[in-house]
């Protein structure tokens, strides 16, 4: 099975479409090329309009809550590689993912959260969605969003 076919497969299992236009709020752009990198910006937990998960993990939002909005970010990541590449067939390798969790006061399962995105990744993409990970408990997320990530690709 292509990993087009893949992301088509993990979006009906989340019950999201994620092809309509990524909204980007801001003076950015969702992605960079530079050469055979490409970065994607941070991406929080939207489809559509909607925030689809919003709170602290460990308070009001459970593990697993968490852990669908860590989903929802890496597909929307895809997404935008898949429309800046055609194909995502052309991405050698995920580099680097940066998962961002609003977390509350004692919650200490990051790692846990960006396990879900690491997952999605590995079974959308096989070995090239293989990456190295930082994951971090913060404060606050734009749009009171529970996870935000960001990425760095190797494409052809």
């Amino acid at each position: 099975m292509t990993r087009d076919a893949n992301f088509l497969n993990a979006a009906a299992s989340l019950g999201y479409s994620f092809d309509g236009e990524i909204k980007i709020g801001g003076n950015y752009v969702p992605v960079v090329r530079d050469g055979h990198q490409i970065y994607v910006s941070g991406q929080i937990p939207r489809v559509g309009d909607h925030v689809m998960v919003v709170g602290r993990a460990g308070g009001d939002v459970s593990l697993a809550q968490a852990q669908l909005a860590a989903r929802v970010c890496a597909m929307r990541a895809l997404a935008l590689l898949k429309n800046s590449l055609g194909s995502l067939e052309k991405v050698k390798s995920v580099l680097r993912i940066n998962v961002y969790v609003q977390s509350s006061e004692h919650f200490t399962q990051q790692s846990e959260v960006a396990d879900a995105a690491s997952e999605l990744l590995f079974s959308i993409l096989g070995q090239a969605g293989a990456h190295t990970r930082t994951s971090v408990g913060v404060f606050q997320l734009p749009k009171n969003a529970t996870v935000e990530i960001d990425l760095i690709a190797s494409v052809e």
